[in-house]
């Protein structure tokens, strides 16, 4: 059997009896049913086994404007199937929304010590939702590989001594539970992409997902691994362009900032951009923020440590406290002159 996917756009002046109605039948005829309600339009989206009867059976119901079937591979990720920008709640940031939300500290929680100083100085810079890793997937089984539970509870404590939220990533299915319980964003990192059976566990859970793009995924693959979360009941996923796999070698990845226009083309969800993984170094890290802001990111991720020649895990791309203050002011200012430019150009449209 064939999949068929479809919008059931409804009138603007359908009423609830009416969308229940539709729900009802599309039920009966073996669909998920989806409902997404915008301003101007309610839309009801359907996923199930292809019938040739469906749509002419749906166009004629009360209240039904059009029915449209959703081309991309991808259905609940789509911009079919949810015209309006999907904004996902984090504590007092939004993703999505049109502010712009950094998302830093260090690659790994080092130590106590370390990471609430480091989380205290980005916070008072101006960042607005802390990262850390306490389970690190390293190239090398030599590596520092994390403090696991320790770390979390040190992330814990962060979030209570800055108010900021934090950000940690899950590597094993079974980890989930135990993670989100620490933590306020599952980040699935770019080797874990297509972990479908993770990928389902963090669908099942409450909190938000960071989902980075695999080193050598296409957007359609990374738009499709979102649908893996999304159709296990989690619709709180934020999309993280890090740079994928070129024949380049001077830096550490090639950041595609242009996967942010796309993804904002053809999905509904928020997009965050991370180029101190994009290029491996530091350097890079503060004109590649200021483009991908250019680009339309909803928020950055930043690597930033207080001493990065003495950290353990990616002191290359890791901006100290004096750099990412620079870089803190740089954005102010790139997003102010955005907003002047919006302005006006949405005055010049009235007449002004």
């Amino acid at each position: 059997m064939q999949d068929r996917q479809m919008i059931i756009v409804m009138e603007r002046n359908a009423t609830a009896e009416q969308v229940r109605n539709v729900e009802r039948r599309l039920t009966e005829m073996g669909f998920r049913t989806h409902l997404s309600q915008g301003v101007e339009r309610t839309i009801i989206g359907a996923i199930g086994d292809r019938n040739s009867v469906a749509m002419g059976a749906l166009e004629v119901l009360s209240g039904v404007e059009r029915v449209v079937p959703i081309l991309q591979p991808f259905k609940l990720a789509s911009r079919e199937f949810q015209p309006h920008n999907t904004v996902v709640k984090v504590g007092q940031a939004e993703f999505g929304s049109g502010r712009l939300q950094v998302i830093a500290g260090p690659c790994a929680v080092e130590s106590r010590e370390k990471y609430l100083e480091v989380a205290r100085i980005v916070a008072d810079l101006g960042a607005t939702l802390l990262r850390g890793g306490a389970f690190k997937p390293r190239t090398s089984p030599y590596s520092f590989q994390g403090l696991e539970e320790e770390g979390l509870e040190i992330l814990a404590e962060a979030r209570q001594v800055t108010g900021l939220p934090v950000v940690s990533e899950v590597v094993d299915p079974r980890l989930v539970p135990v993670v989100a319980e620490y933590v306020d964003v599952l980040q699935i990192g770019a080797r874990n992409m297509q972990n479908f059976f993770l990928l389902r566990e963090v669908g099942k859970s409450s909190r938000p997902v960071i989902l980075k793009r695999g080193p050598s995924a296409t957007i359609e693959e990374w738009i499709m691994a979102a649908e893996y979360i999304i159709s296990s009941g989690n619709p709180r996923v934020i999309l993280c362009e890090r740079g994928i796999r070129t024949f380049e070698t001077y830096t550490r990845n090639t950041l595609d900032l242009s996967a942010v226009p796309v993804v904002k083309e053809l999905t509904h969800l928020p997009i965050v951009v991370d180029p101190s993984h994009g290029t491996g170094k530091w350097r890079l890290v503060e004109p590649m923020s200021l483009a991908a802001v250019a680009a339309g990111c909803d928020g950055l991720m930043i690597e930033v440590h207080q001493n990065p020649a003495e950290a353990l895990s990616d002191g290359p791309q890791s901006l100290n406290p004096v750099n990412f203050a620079h870089l803190m002011r740089s954005l102010a200012r790139l997003t102010r002159a955005l907003r002047d430019e919006e302005r006006a150009e949405a005055a010049g449209a009235r007449g002004w």
